[in-house]
């Protein structure tokens, strides 16, 4: 696997300290020193495959490590603290990543066998051994970049092959899950969106429970365990960090903006804020901006 990961640094070497888009639909790559208001953020449902470097991903009380001999599966969107590192070589972090279009799994599963029932309510994310095969199916999609005529014709099955072999490896419960309309992971992922959509609004969790066909109790229950939070530390995590994003970007004061986020108490967004993200909203937001200027 060592002369296949070698190509795929090579062809990600371009890639900057941001998402950085490849020509490719859907895939990305991202190289260095990230900042931290982008690594803690809420990330949409990926597979993302370290080539250099390593990675520490949070959600609520869990936490993973990651490095080039694995690759992570994300299935639903979920508000994360992430920290790369370089490796002990002193080469720059280096990933690729692939964000999950459910249609297109869907129609990759319309073609495979059925297969037998799993467990219900799995965690939403994860991290599994990469294997050559996986590794073969990107570096064929990578090349595409120094062949851009032929991405129209290729990158699709390309992208199927990604996600096949996926699917044949310890994460692939996941993506089924997520294609499929009556599974576990759907279920709660159309909660989740509807909390995305609507995070400044109160939050009823019976509303939700509704809409995911389930008991309040039950719904709470499962909720956390596809996602590591309840569904008001969810919401609440959100908030935070679209309001970390808009001081960042000078677009109001803390008041305004917690008030914009949802909040009904400044002083309690203050908080929350501080205990989250370490200092004051405004102190915050400021060594932030001084880091990336």
């Amino acid at each position: 696997m060592d002369t296949q990961l070698q190509e795929l640094r090579r062809l990600a070497s371009r890639a900057e300290n941001r998402r950085t888009e490849t020509g490719i639909p859907r895939v990305a790559m991202v190289q260095g020193e990230i900042p931290e208001h982008e690594l803690s953020a809420v990330y949409e449902p990926m597979v993302n495959l370290i080539l250099t470097g390593s990675k520490t991903m949070t959600v609520g009380d869990r936490t993973f490590h990651y490095d080039p001999a694995t690759y992570f599966v994300m299935s639903v969107d979920l508000p994360a603290v992430g920290s790369v590192h370089a490796a002990d070589t002193g080469e720059p972090y280096l990933a690729i990543s692939l964000t999950l279009d459910p249609p297109v799994v869907a129609n990759l599963l319309a073609d495979l066998p059925k297969p037998a029932g799993g467990g219900l309510y799995g965690s939403g994310f994860s991290v599994a051994p990469v294997t050559s095969d996986l590794l073969d199916a990107w570096l064929r999609m990578l090349r595409l970049m120094e062949r851009p005529d032929e991405i129209v014709a290729l990158a699709p099955a390309y992208e199927r092959e990604i996600l096949f072999r996926v699917l044949q490896g310890p994460l692939g419960w996941m993506l089924r899950d997520t294609a499929m309309p009556d599974t576990a992971l759907s279920r709660i992922g159309v909660a989740i969106q509807w909390i995305r959509e609507n995070f400044a609004r109160p939050l009823r969790v019976e509303a939700l429970a509704e809409m995911a066909a389930l008991s309040a109790s039950a719904f709470h229950r499962h909720f956390k365990a596809v996602t590591a939070l309840s569904p008001l530390q969810y919401q609440k995590r959100i908030r935070l960090l679209r309001a970390r994003s808009l001081l960042i970007a000078g677009e109001g004061n803390a008041t305004s903006i917690a008030f914009g986020v949802g909040y009904e108490s400044p002083t309690q967004f203050s908080r929350e804020y501080a205990r989250h993200f370490g200092l004051p909203p405004s102190k915050d937001a400021e060594r932030l901006r001084r880091r990336v200027e």
